[in-house]
């Protein structure tokens, strides 16, 4: 319960005025030397200063253009009078900063009944002699705070606000203050807030301290001992939280306010913003028992230069509280508690604190601190810790500590073992840090939240500290690389990776995350590949409702910072095809066309016999080419007559009649043949008939066939036509398949015709009239020559 009053105290006091962050347009015409509002305001203006200027009066349009108007500050002119019509076209009004000007009259104040929406009003330091407030106060129902000044307040001064319930009452007194007692009891106000001018007031503080819930004394820089007076001549006190700000104190006074304070039956007292002078150079006597629960001293500043150190610390920490917090004040050390302290929250953020907090240094041995066992709750950010390992041996014997800050240190791990922490730590924050990897040796064991962004984390491995109650990691701003893997955080259900390093993720990491629920990984430089495709299918997922993960900020907080083509894209809108990422699919859909199209064109290359036809083409090209290569010269042709020489046997020669030598020599083929039914001489013998020939012809045309197997004569002819022309030096020999001559069927004595057929290539006739065609072109091309013009009539001897 003490606690919680703390908290809500301390949250009030630090509330501002009105927070005008979500304004959008602000006008500032401050210190512009203006004498009246300018009338060119833009429509669109929410928050307007007009403050330190020359104006004298609020007229009735000044504003009607501004009609979203917010925020107004005229504070610091010379106000003197302001319409009753001038806030008429600004309903939206709700904060109004009338201070430091010569208003002169609360009762007068008949602008306020368009004003309806006001939350806040600050009409300090103006000319009013009373605080007597007119009837339109009482049409503020939505006020929260009221700044008010004056010298005099009387009974019945704020009737007129008795229904309003603020959250703050600002009283700022001006010069002799006359106080009328009850004059407050008409002010709902959760805090009142008193700024003195010189006399304490002594009235005032009576009906402050039974009227109001909370109680700030501003710049009180004297009158200590009457308030500790007052507050100890009480019974009871209906102010739970006691707020000194911006004070100048010396430590008699101070210590004895807080002794006086700790007796009565206010829970929290705060000090913030204070001075303090005459620091002690010897130890201070502290209440052993208290009925107050917390006490903030925060923003300290010494004008001390001697004095002891350690008589101002045990002050503090034997203080017989269960809150205590001392921040933002430079102290570099905190001693341990004489005796078994009750605080069971303390808070020394923003300190200057260092590794031996709590401890102390007898001879060579460090002492460290036993008497803080009842401490749950342990605040220690902003400092300059170093050491974690240190800290776990400095922490070591609370064993009441649960919830431990160390963020904003300068927190390093060497990785050496022994982190003893305590065993009952269930939530920890380590942010803004300088640890690595290696910090997850160095944990709590039974820490169920770990904050750890903003450090030097580069992976999570496999080796990590069993941490088997974790349900909670923030490792937000680090370095990571890829997912952590859970396998030693078997309950983890929340996992932040906001701004890492994450390209691309494997996914197939958080199926070790049996247990996760929330995953944030937004504002990685993530590149948008193959590889990240299944990443983008679970963010998907989740859009669609069938992810068991929920992925915060997506899929806004989801971009591609590669490749170029697509950087700044969401995720959710870039997409590459399955086939694109599968090799095996995109094998399959490469292959399988492939061979459908290689099946096709065989089957049709079969069909069509297009090897045939592509054969003969290139051998009609080679021939042709040979043609222009081998031109041979005149005198190798001097007793050439004929064109080729054709050898056949007899039982071929139907086919060599009707076929072969119509076209050749044809006047389409152009050729001389010369062959034993035309051209050999009767008598003559077949052997010289054969030579000659051979002689007279280019080439000879030997026709194959079963039949040419057999005879003995076209075997002489094949004999010497080979011989003939090996000796001239020319391949001029052309073989003619006329049906298929198995080489087993040749005998072997024919040796000459199975090396002529394995060494050439051989021309075969097809029996498909379709292929004759380009059959006889090849012949044609491979005999085609230049001959001399002779008229052959026969073959002489």
């Amino acid at each position: 319960m003490g606690s919680t009053i703390a908290i809500f105290c301390a949250a009030a006091m630090l509330m501002p005025q009105l927070s005008v962050s979500y304004l959008r347009i602000y006008i500032d015409l401050s210190s512009r030397n203006l004498s009246s509002v300018p009338g060119d305001l833009p429509k669109e203006a929410e928050y307007i200063d007009l403050s330190l200027n020359h104006i004298r009066q609020l007229k009735r349009g000044d504003f009607r253009n501004t009609p979203i108007l917010r925020f107004l500050n005229i504070s610091g002119n010379c106000l003197d009078s302001i319409h009753p019509e001038t806030f008429l076209h600004t309903p939206l009004l709700e904060d109004l900063d009338l201070s430091h000007n010569e208003l002169k009259d609360l009762m007068d104040q008949p602008y306020l009944q368009h004003t309806e929406n006001l939350v806040a009003l600050n009409l300090a330091h103006n000319k009013f002699l009373t605080m007597t407030l007119a009837r339109e106060f009482g049409s503020l129902v939505k006020l929260q705070r009221l700044t008010l000044g004056g010298s005099t307040i009387s009974v019945g001064d704020f009737r007129n606000i008795a229904d309003v319930e603020l959250r703050v009452m600002s009283l700022f007194l001006e010069g002799v203050l006359v106080y009328e007692p009850g004059s407050l009891q008409d002010v709902y106000a959760r805090r009142l807030q008193v700024k003195f001018n010189n006399k304490f007031p002594h009235d005032l503080m009576e009906d402050a301290l039974s009227f109001f819930p909370e109680l700030e004394l501003l710049e009180l820089s004297s009158g200590y001992q009457e308030l500790s007076k007052q507050l100890s001549q009480r019974s009871e006190i209906y102010t739970s939280c006691l707020y000194l700000t911006h004070i100048s104190i010396n430590w008699p006074d101070f210590t004895q306010y807080v002794h006086v304070a700790l007796n009565t039956t206010v829970t929290h007292l705060g000090v913030s913003g204070v001075t303090m002078y005459r620091l002690p150079q010897n130890a201070t006597t502290v209440a052993e028992t208290s009925r107050v629960k917390s006490l903030t001293f925060r923003r300290a500043v010494v004008r001390s230069f001697l004095f002891s150190q350690e008589a101002v610390y045990n002050f503090f920490i034997n203080m017989p509280v269960e809150n205590l917090a001392l921040t933002e004040t430079s102290i570099i050390h905190m001693t341990c508690p004489k005796s078994e302290s009750p605080i069971t929250q303390l808070n020394f953020s923003y300190c200057s604190m260092t590794d031996t907090i709590f401890s102390r240094v007898e001879g060579l041995i460090t002492v460290e601190c036993k008497t803080l066992g009842n401490v749950r709750t342990l605040a220690l950010a902003g400092n300059n810790l170093k050491s974690l390992k240190s800290l776990s041996i400095r922490m070591q014997y609370m064993r009441s500590l649960q919830d431990l800050d160390l963020s904003l240190n300068l927190l390093v791990y060497d990785g050496q073992k022994g982190c003893v922490w305590p065993q009952n730590i269930s939530s920890m924050s380590l942010s803004s840090n300088g640890l690595t990897d290696s910090v997850f040796q160095c944990l709590p064991e039974n820490v169920e939240r770990l904050d750890l962004q903003n450090n030097q984390i580069s992976a999570v491995s496999s080796s990590t500290l069993g941490l088997v109650r974790l349900w909670y990691l923030n490792l937000n701003a680090n370095k990571l690389l890829d997912l952590p893997v859970c396998h030693n955080f078997p309950l983890l259900q929340e996992l932040l990776l906001k701004s890492n390093s994450l390209h691309t993720p494997s996914v197939d990491r958080l199926k070790s995350c049996r247990s996760l629920k929330t995953l944030d990984a937004s504002s990685n430089p993530f590149t948008c590949t193959c590889d990240l495709m299944g990443f983008i299918r679970l963010g998907l997922k989740f859009e669609k409702g069938g992810a068991a993960v929920t992925f915060l900020q997506w899929p806004h907080g989801y971009y591609c910072s590669y490749p170029e083509a697509v950087r700044d894209s969401n995720l959710n809108n870039f997409w590459i095809p399955e086939i694109s990422c599968n090799s095996y699919l995109l094998a399959a859909a490469i292959l399988c066309p492939a061979v459908v199209v290689i099946t096709v064109v065989l089957t049709l290359c079969r069909h069509f016999d297009i090897p045939w036809y592509l054969g003969m083409i290139w051998q009609w090209m080679q021939a042709k080419h040979r043609a222009r290569q081998r031109q041979p010269r005149p005198e190798v042709l001097l007793g050439i007559e004929f064109h080729a020489f054709v050898s056949y046997s007899q039982k071929d020669a139907a086919w060599v009649f009707d076929h072969l030598l119509p076209n050749l020599e044809s006047p389409a083929g152009g050729l001389r043949i010369c062959h034993h039914g035309k051209n050999f001489v009767p008598g003559k013998p077949i052997i010289n008939n054969i030579m000659t020939c051979v002689e007279k012809s280019r080439r000879c045309v030997f026709v194959l066939s079963a039949h040419f197997v057999k005879s003995d004569w076209c075997h002489y002819e094949l004999y010497f036509a080979s011989h003939q022309h090996l000796a001239l030096g020319s391949d001029s020999v052309v073989l003619v398949l006329l049906e298929p001559v198995p080489q087993y069927l040749i005998p072997s004595k024919y040796y000459q015709l199975k090396s002529m057929m394995a060494r050439h290539t051989y021309l075969e006739w097809p029996q498909d009239r379709a292929k004759q065609r380009l059959f006889w072109a090849n012949l044609r091309a491979a005999l085609q020559a230049d001959l001399p013009h002779l008229t052959v009539t026969g073959i002489e001897e």
